[in-house]
């Protein structure tokens, strides 16, 4: 495993992070893991030398966290591991229970402290933007966090740069503490964090934590006969509604065959020349890896070794054609399809 500074911070990262919101409570998702399938891929994640563990509040409404922490103890030593966890989405009824007000920021990172069962967070990212709350007051919030010990390093998720950089200044201008990552949807298929997030988190010295690296398993297998994502990715793909939306140009089947052609070339899996790519990019930490059978994890795993020449890489990116914003709705209060477990 290879190792790498995650931004401008002093935070050492594994170049794969295992996220975890496949694990958790399959009465929240059909194809959530629950505890006793889940361990192996911790365990896997922790011999392989991974050391960024990805989760959140709104995963499960809590049961990822509660799976995670036990898996965690049981497999790793805390002092050597990296834990992320995220706020922001509803997490029970009453209108302080979502978004990025104080109240519900300081009650959000406690909770998910006792669920994980530590007594801090390596980076605690908000999970998307409130335009309803002002910028101030979250960023003093996450900042407060920081001083009392419980949070580390702070990041936020997918949304427009213009407010990545709102808050960057105003963090500077308060010196409160700024974010260190950002984990955005950033992809072969889609690749409009390019124009604008991106070369912002370069240029300030943010880490990039990409979510769906393979596209929700599109980039991993070869282009299929009813051109559906849902037909071609994993189980989540099929049942999980949000594929369609993210991935519906018939260009994108453009770049999964220009993937198929290296890989084949390569005598390696499509999965691993996807991320290999995904790996190569400028300000790329750690994309964010969902498995939920071994061998996806160990798929990423080795493509950490893997590396593309100029020329593979430019035909990897030829077919690609500009989307629409993909990833993120400014002021949603759950995503498409979510439910609570029962």
């Amino acid at each position: 495993m290879e190792y790498t500074r995650l931004g401008t911070s002093g935070l050492m990262v594994s170049r794969i992070a295992l996220g975890c919101m496949t694990y958790g409570s399959s009465k929240w998702r059909s194809w959530v893991l629950d505890e006793d399938k889940a361990k192996p891929f911790y365990k896997r994640a922790v011999e392989a030398g991974i050391n960024f563990f990805d989760t959140a509040d709104f995963y499960s409404i809590g049961v990822s966290e509660e799976v995670t922490g036990r898996a965690l103890k049981e497999f790793a030593k805390r002092d050597e591991i990296v834990v992320a966890s995220k706020v922001y989405y509803e997490m029970g009824a009453g209108p302080n229970m979502k978004g990025l007000g104080r109240k519900h920021i300081i009650q959000g990172c406690e909770a998910s402290l006792k669920r994980l069962g530590m007594d801090r967070l390596d980076v605690y990212y908000i999970h998307r933007w409130d335009p309803e709350t002002p910028i101030d007051e979250t960023l003093e919030a996450l900042h407060d966090l920081v001083k009392s010990g419980k949070v580390l390093h702070i990041g936020a998720s997918s949304g427009p740069a213009w407010m990545m950089a709102q808050a960057l200044s105003t963090s500077e201008r308060n010196g409160w503490a700024r974010f260190m990552a950002m984990q955005n949807h950033y992809n072969l298929i889609y690749r409009e964090e390019e124009r604008e997030m991106i070369p912002l988190c370069n240029h300030e010295g943010v880490g990039l934590v990409p979510w769906s690296p393979l596209a929700r398993g599109m980039l991993a297998r070869p282009r299929t006969a009813d051109r559906k994502v849902t037909s071609a990715g994993t189980d989540r793909s099929k049942l999980d509604a949000y594929s369609e939306a993210l991935y519906d140009s018939e260009a994108d089947w453009n770049v999964v065959e220009a993937v198929e052609k290296v890989a084949n070339a390569r005598g390696v899996s499509m999965a691993e020349v996807s991320m290999a790519w995904l790996l190569s990019r400028p300000g790329v930490a750690a994309p964010i890896v969902g498995a939920s059978k071994l061998d996806q994890l160990d798929a990423a795993i080795k493509a950490v070794d893997l590396k593309l020449t100029a020329e593979e890489c430019a035909a990897l990116e030829a077919p690609y054609e500009p989307h629409g914003v993909r990833g993120f709705v400014i002021g949603e209060t759950r995503p498409t399809g979510a439910a609570k477990p029962k």
